[in-house]
């Protein structure tokens, strides 16, 4: 089954609302919405937004308020499997594409679970050896607790959080050993250790500190907030997002919200090419329809912050 691809919201923030709005009503979202008994309802990006997260609440959220490793997989009918399939590919989630560019001011890189981490921090000295230009890299993670499956994995056994496995890949990927520079904060709730390789931008890994600590760990708002507050963006700078396939739609609208449109920077968003899987640390992890819907619910309620941080409802 062959779908239209979707282009996601620009980066330049005159273009975000159009992009949403053609992104929420596309094809392969409605086709989806149909499927799962939804009558397609009328009104502007708010509210449909607004409905569209009520309705994924319903049929597509499988975590329950817990973390992703944790969802359950759904039972679903063997065509509506492939039409989840086909949609998420249309919809930006299962292709990686090259970046738009070949020069930004910095490139960064969101965490997430150990495998991602260290995936994510490879491609990125790969992008960057095969011709990307940077002037510097941000490596964005938390203190979270790795898990118990996440410590299993091979070489990993004495990292303990999400930045431990984030430093780790960097050092691998980057040829470095040790920090030049280490700031970290007296409590314990953030750090950043900036590496310099030998060929290439600085690199520095950071774990950002939750905006509501006792609550909740820290998320990629956070961390991108935190990060930018460090790296002096300035208006018209580039950034290129490097995440995995699944996210970026969610992740892309996230960095258009918090550093496209405060700080006037253009965003790009790139997943992991799965393609170089003898190339990076391991291979892509399975992905699975109950997986991709739970990222489409994701994309929309990332898009519905977007849209209110631009005056919407």
């Amino acid at each position: 089954m062959h779908v239209q691809p979707v282009p996601l919201p620009s980066g330049e923030p005159a273009a975000v609302l159009d992009g949403v709005a053609r992104w929420i009503t596309s094809p392969p979202l409605r086709d989806l919405v149909t499927a799962f008994g939804g009558q397609w309802p009328g009104g502007d990006s708010p509210t449909l937004l607004g409905w569209l997260d009520a309705f994924s609440a319903t049929h597509w959220d499988f975590r329950a308020g817990g973390e992703r490793p944790d969802a359950r997989e759904p039972d679903l009918e063997p065509e509506v499997a492939t039409l989840v399939e086909a949609s998420a590919d249309a919809l930006g989630m299962v292709s990686a594409k090259p970046p738009p560019r070949r020069d930004y001011r910095y490139v960064v890189v969101l965490g997430g679970l150990a495998h991602a981490c260290l995936r994510r921090t490879a491609y990125t000295a790969h992008l960057l050896r095969r011709g990307t230009a940077a002037e510097g890299v941000g490596v964005l993670g938390s203190l979270r607790p790795l898990s118990p499956a996440e410590r299993a994995l091979p070489s990993v056994e004495s990292c303990r959080s999400e930045v431990d496995v984030l430093d780790l890949g960097v050092r691998r990927a980057f040829g470095v050993t040790k920090p030049v520079e280490i700031d970290d904060a007296p409590d314990g709730s953030w750090s950043v250790h900036t590496y310099a390789p030998a060929d290439g931008p600085r690199v520095a890994v950071l774990a950002a500190p939750s905006s509501e600590p006792g609550v909740r760990r820290a998320h990629t708002a956070d961390t991108q907030r935190f990060w930018a507050r460090r790296a002096a963006l300035a208006q018209g700078d580039r950034l290129l997002v490097v995440t995995a396939p699944i996210y970026v739609p969610f992740q892309h609208c996230d960095a258009v919200r918090t550093l496209g449109l405060p700080y006037g920077c253009a965003v790009d968003t790139v997943g992991v090419d799965p393609r170089l899987g003898d190339e990076l640390p391991l291979p892509e992890p399975t992905l699975t329809p109950g997986r991709y819907l739970q990222e489409i619910r994701s994309a929309i309620r990332s898009m519905r912050l977007l849209v209110a941080a631009l005056g919407g409802q």
